[in-house]
Formats: C-alpha cells, structure tokens, sequence
C-alpha cells in the first residue's frame, strides 16, 4: 500500500490560465514551488500535471523505473512519430535505445572526433575572416547540426543544408499548439517532417547501396548494421527513419543552446575568460586524433568542465523531462496517483538546495559562480539532460562537442559584444539569446 501526504494544488480547474502563464513566463515553477512545496500538482489545457524538483523528489521518481513510463506533450509525440523510441515504453524502447545508442557509444565518439576537429577549425578561420557582426547563436546551431549530419549520417554539404532548413521548421514547432491550421507553426512542421523522413529515407537507401557494392561508408550509419528489435529483428527502413529523426534533435538542440549559452556567459562575465584562460592556454589544440574523444575532460581541464557545468545548471538545455505514473508512487513524503503525468523542472531544480544541511551557506543559486563545482559537494542534483533509463541520447556527443568548441574556439578568437542588443534567453525550443549574440571577432594575438 502507498502511503504519503495529499498533493498541494493550484486549484486550476481547465488550466487555460496555467498554460498561457507555463509558456510566457519563465519562473512558472519556481513561484509555485515556493508557495506549494517541491511536489505539487495543476492542470495545463485539461492535462493533470505534477511538478517537482529536488533531489529528494527527482531520486525517488528515478528510483522507481517500473512505476513510470515516458510521456511527451501532444505536439511532440505527432513531430516525433508513433515508431520513435521517444514515444515508446518497455522492450519497444529499450530495444530502438540500444539500436541508435550504438551511434553515441565510446567508440563511436572516438570515430568522430578527428573530424569535429576539422569543423572547429574551420569555423574559427570562418569567424576571424569576418569583418562584421556574426550571430553566434546561428553559428552554433548550424555547427551542432553539421556534426551530427556529417560525422553521424554522413551527409555532404548540399543535402546537410537542404535538411537543415526543414529540420529548424520542425524543431521550433516541438513545443507548440498541436493545432494544423494551414499556414500555422505546427501545419508547416508536419510538412516539413515528411519532406525530412524522404530525405533521411534516400540516406538509408544510398547507404544500403554503398554497403552492398562493397564501398565504406560515410558517418557511423553502419554501426546501425547489427541492430535489431525487441523481436530479433532488424528494424524495418520507416521505423529507423523516426529514430534517425529523433538522434538529429538528440545531438543538435542540446549542443546549439549550450554552446550559445557559454559564449555569452564568457562574454557577459569579465572575470572569467581570464580565469578560464589560464587552464586552457595549457591544453593542446588540436588534440591527437587518437586521444581527442577525452583530450579536454573533466580531468584534465576542471575548470573548462565548472564552466559547463554552471552553464548547465542555470540553463539546461532540457528545460525539464516527462514521466507518467503507471501505478501510484511517493514522492518526497507526497502521494502520487497512478496516470499522472510528472514533469522535472529542471531549472527550479537547479536554484534550489536543502536549506537545513550544515554544509551550505550563503544563497548564491542565481549568480554564475563556476568554482562551485570544485568546491565539496553541495548539495545539488544537475541533470542537464534528464535522468535514469530515458536519459538524452546525444550527452556524450553533446559534452564532447562543447569540450572541443571551448578549447578551439576560446583559445584562438577574441569576441566582443555588439551593443544594444537583447540578450535575454528564450527557452522554447532550448535556451538561446534573443538577438541571436551578436559578436565582432578577431584572432587572439
């Protein structure tokens, strides 16, 4: 028998208001946690919804495996596809998980490495050749969506930018009314994920093409060779698609909205870049192509690692995660029926700490503070890209990619901030500045 206290509620009954306040206003969580504690409940546009945050409750959640399953909003189970790994639950996902998971293993990065290399060094020469303001946010995106369509699918220029154009169409309209009225966000959306599941099914089919002609392939494709479902066979060509589609938005999303968010605290803290500096002049560029998978890790650059870490943890590229109740459960002493939908607020998480252990003081959870993480534990629970068996596939590609970023980028550019530009965040799909951060850039003499 379950046993625990009754949820504290907001009393919303439609959850109209809620939802409108959920998508505007970016310390939605925070201020009901504050009111009702780290494990309440609402309703957003009819849909019953807990929220919770904390180590306590996110531990006990993840603790629990057998009694959830994954859950995404409406919007994103349409884009993503009833055959995507994303919308499945039990053997179905686990088996599609260790299929595309052979693409984001050890091995795999170590393949890849060279290469992100080469990229890193390209768009530093791109950028200190500009003679005016460059978006970085932009570059950022193009660049986390160049490794994960060349050095992954092995796609060459004209078919990485065609896929492109339609893959940010889709992205932007994740998190949105799943309303297909013509001419809104969504309807284009879900044009545009046909014309990216044609376009992903002539990649398959090319590779099949090469592989049978005895030629190597381009990207890791072929690692998805062996993979095979929960039955004992080989996923068929419109179930890989979906999980082709889905490692796009694993390996992109997260990386451009870090990336975007290490440049401008690097710009918008003067202390730090020559903090950071010193470590980083120490660490070879470019790495060994044999040792570049973990040349720049947390051992060995452990302050490049605090930076990433704080920047994580003010801004998660995953803003939260989703989980459903299959049975009822309790979280943090508070009883949680069975069918409820959970979400991990990750970000209210992440500013918060239990206030009674002796081994925290101060109240600095809104100020970037890097060195925090070299100091002992203190108390937090980070998981920028959500937790337990559902955990983001593309972390490992995405925590190199940043790693390799920082140390070529920030040992040989200087960036400086155009003026008069908004540099607050919008979170939907991921955290990135508004204007786009707008730098001037020249070479670090």
């Amino acid at each position: 028998m379950v046993s625990g206290h009754p949820l504290p509620g907001t009393g919303a009954v439609t959850g109209v208001l809620e939802a409108l306040a959920f998508l505007r206003d970016a310390n939605f969580a925070q201020q009901r946690f504050e009111q009702l504690g780290n494990v309440y409940k609402t309703r957003l546009l009819g849909q019953s919804m807990v929220f919770v945050r904390g180590g306590v409750a996110i531990g006990d959640l993840l603790a629990q495996p057998d009694a959830t399953e994954g859950w995404w909003p409406e919007s994103v189970r349409q884009l993503l596809g009833s055959r995507s790994l994303a919308n499945r639950n039990g053997a179905a996902h686990k088996a599609r998980r260790r299929v595309v998971g052979q693409l984001f293993s050890a091995a795999a990065l170590r393949r890849y490495s060279p290469e992100i290399v080469a990229m890193v060094d390209e768009l530093t020469s791109e950028l200190v050749g500009s003679t005016g303001p460059v978006p970085l946010v932009e570059r950022m995106r193009r660049f986390a969506f160049a490794v994960i369509a060349t050095v992954v699918l092995g796609l060459d220029a004209a078919s990485r930018d065609a896929l492109f154009v339609d893959f940010e169409i889709w992205t932007r309209a994740l998190f949105s009314l799943p309303l297909a009225i013509p001419g809104s966000p969504f309807a284009r959306a879900l044009a545009a994920r046909n014309r990216l599941l044609g376009q992903l099914q002539q990649v398959l089919a090319q590779a099949r093409q090469r592989a049978e002609a005895g030629l190597p392939l381009s990207g890791g494709l072929d690692l998805l060779s062996g993979g095979l479902d929960e039955a004992g066979l080989p996923l068929d060509d419109d179930d890989l698609v979906e999980q082709l589609l889905l490692l796009l938005f694993a390996g992109y999303e997260t990386t451009a909205s870090s990336l975007s968010c290490l440049l401008l605290a690097v710009l918008q803290d003067p202390a730090l870049m020559p903090w950071l500096q010193g470590e980083l002049d120490g660490l070879s560029w470019p790495p060994t192509a044999e040792l570049a998978a973990t040349a720049h890790d947390a051992a060995v650059a452990p302050r490049l690692n605090a930076v990433v870490q704080e920047v994580m943890r003010l801004n998660p590229p995953v803003g939260g995660f989703f989980r459903r109740t299959t049975r009822p459960l309790v979280l943090e002493g508070r009883q949680v029926p069975a069918g409820c939908v959970v979400q991990v607020a990750l970000a209210a998480s992440n500013r918060y700490r239990v206030a009674d252990s002796a081994q925290l003081q101060g109240d600095d959870l809104e100020q970037f503070r890097p060195q925090r993480h070299l100091e002992a534990h203190d108390g937090l629970t980070l998981l920028p890209f959500g937790g337990g068996e559902r955990v983001c596939l593309g972390k490992a590609l995405a925590e190199l990619e940043i790693r390799l970023m920082a140390v070529g980028l920030l040992q040989r550019v200087r960036f400086s901030l155009v003026p008069d530009q908004d540099l607050c965040l919008q979170l939907i799909p991921s955290p990135s500045p508004r204007d786009g951060l707008l730098v001037m850039a020249d070479h670090r003499g």
